[in-house]
């Protein structure tokens, strides 16, 4: 399986927002991410639904400035 399809899979959470949300950023913006990008991208995805949920739907901002800059671009679509 390719990377980018090792992440596909690492998108599917237990929650559909979160689903959508993260497939939608990988489909249009993984194949052409950088290396950093999709570093804060996998700490995303190492993070439990609860902690996700609240970054990407409740708006808490995360601490770390690259993790925080994907999930602005998450959150635009």
């Amino acid at each position: 399986m390719s990377e980018v399809g090792q992440l596909r899979w690492r998108c599917r959470r237990g929650m559909k927002e979160l689903d959508v949300l993260l497939e939608r950023w990988l489909a249009r913006h993984g194949p052409a991410a950088d290396a950093a990008a999709i570093s804060a991208f996998e700490a995303l995805l190492n993070l439990q639904d609860p902690e996700l949920a609240r970054y990407l739907l409740a708006g808490e901002p995360h601490p770390e400035a690259d993790i925080r800059s994907v999930i602005e671009r998450i959150r635009e679509g």
